[in-house]
């Protein structure tokens, strides 16, 4: 009600009611003074309030996103400012996703043991990086979860990887690329970093994982050639053949006889495979090698090494091609592995991600077209010549070819107990791993 029409209203209730209009006059000014103060003071308080929740619209964005991707209604939006912790005022976390590149040899695989000194990982010199750049607590480097930490892929003993992607809560303190890398070793690298929804789970949110295998081609040489080294040159007949076969795996099979964890009744030894083929061989300090690429939802501990490995042992000639039909069915096959050196994670895909968030004017999509020639730079630096180094030097793939002749491929093997857990007892992190070769 507009003030001069209340004012009235209060005169016309002192006349109805018989009283003195003077009197209700004088009550009803001080009356409406009071109302006023109370009203610019709530009008006041309103204010604060809006401009407090106009200063944080990215915090209530990404808090939205994060109700949205659960499957839930936004009921409250948290609107804090700088955080303070230990009596220090720290800037904001926020949920990111980093790019990261590394030379896995030295390491036992990606994923941190904490509280295990013996077994040094990727993640061990992570944390320590983010804890002395300021970006996240040190207490976070305990309790992973305090940071909401998630990695995409879970690679194994000296494996690699050109485009891993992790998840986390970090403090968005200035030049924190360089700060982190500061703190880390010259053969990891963050190479970029995007912010990302407040539920956004880097393992959960994946759709596919392409790796790459880079071998040495004397490994597809026939076991019945002379040449067994450095000298040897991959043909195009073999090479074609090598296409030929890969291109078995393509579509969804059950791959249970290409991990120990899985039986051939349990429905996750099911996977689907987009694509897989061998590219052009190159030649490296005097040796020729070729890079196979796979690309797949997810993969089964060790699947990716047995679907190589079988491939070798079938051009090489211990194995033949029917082989492959027999590994679909339920019977044990014994499938070589081969070595983990030439494995490397080139990149993980986030097509629904990005479909749904990535042009939403708030988020970015998580492409990483802008860090391509840094992913190109450190594989040239870091990931190829450790491999070429090792292999001229341990010769891991020239003595595994060696043990091929070991493998009875046309019987089947007793079937270990672990091979009979079902689903129930699948690897959370659904893919190739620690101890296998993706996640």
């Amino acid at each position: 009600m507009p003030f001069l029409a209340w004012l009235r209203s209060g005169r016309l209730a002192a006349h109805s009611l018989g009283r003195p209009a003077g009197g209700w006059r004088l009550n009803g000014m001080a009356s409406c003074f009071a109302m006023a103060e109370e009203l610019r003071t709530m009008a006041g308080n309103q204010a604060k309030r809006l401009k407090s929740s106009c200063s944080n619209i990215e915090e209530a964005a990404e808090e939205v996103g994060k109700q949205e991707e659960n499957g839930h209604e936004t009921k409250r939006i948290k609107t804090s400012g700088e955080e303070v912790e230990d009596g220090v005022k720290r800037f904001p976390k926020r949920k990111v996703v980093m790019l990261m590149a590394y030379s896995g040899k030295g390491y036992h695989g990606m994923q941190r043991n904490v509280g295990n000194a013996q077994f040094k990982t990727i993640e061990d010199d992570l944390v320590t990086a983010l804890i002395r750049s300021g970006c996240i607590p040190e207490n976070h480097g305990e309790d992973m979860k305090k940071m909401s930490f998630q990695r995409c892929a879970r690679t194994d003993k000296g494996v690699s990887a050109a485009g891993q992607i992790v998840s986390l809560k970090v403090w968005l303190i200035d030049d924190i690329l360089e700060k982190i890398n500061h703190h880390l070793p010259p053969h990891i690298r963050i190479l970029g970093l995007k912010r990302v929804t407040g539920g956004f789970n880097s393992k959960n949110k994946c759709d596919a994982r392409t790796y790459s295998y880079m071998l040495p081609t004397f490994a597809l040489a026939h076991k019945d050639c002379d040449l067994q080294d450095d000298t040897y040159r991959l043909s195009t007949k073999t090479l074609e053949t090598v296409n030929s076969l890969l291109a078995c795996y393509k579509g969804t099979h059950n791959f249970h006889n290409f991990t120990s964890q899985k039986g051939p009744k349990d429905p996750s030894a099911k996977r689907y495979i987009m694509e897989m083929y061998c590219e052009e061989p190159f030649v490296r300090e005097g040796m020729e090698f070729a890079v196979i690429k796979v690309k797949g939802q997810s993969f089964m501990m060790h699947q990716i090494r047995k679907m190589i490995g079988l491939v070798i042992a079938i051009v090489k000639g211990f194995a033949s091609e029917a082989i492959m039909e027999r590994c679909w069915g339920e019977e044990k096959v014994d499938v070589p592995k081969a070595p983990g050196l030439g494995l490397v994670l080139e990149r993980v895909h986030f097509e629904k991600y990005n479909k749904r968030f990535g042009n939403d004017g708030l988020h970015e999509a998580l492409e990483w077209v802008e860090e391509e020639e840094k992913i190109a730079a450190f594989k040239e630096q870091h990931i190829y010549p450790t491999i070429i180094s090792t292999e001229k030097e341990e010769k891991s793939m020239g003595c595994w070819v060696e043990t091929l002749s070991n493998h009875d491929f046309n019987s089947t093997v007793s079937r270990a107990p672990v091979d009979n857990r079902d689903s129930k007892s699948d690897d959370p992190e659904g893919s190739d791993g620690c101890g296998d070769d993706s996640d």
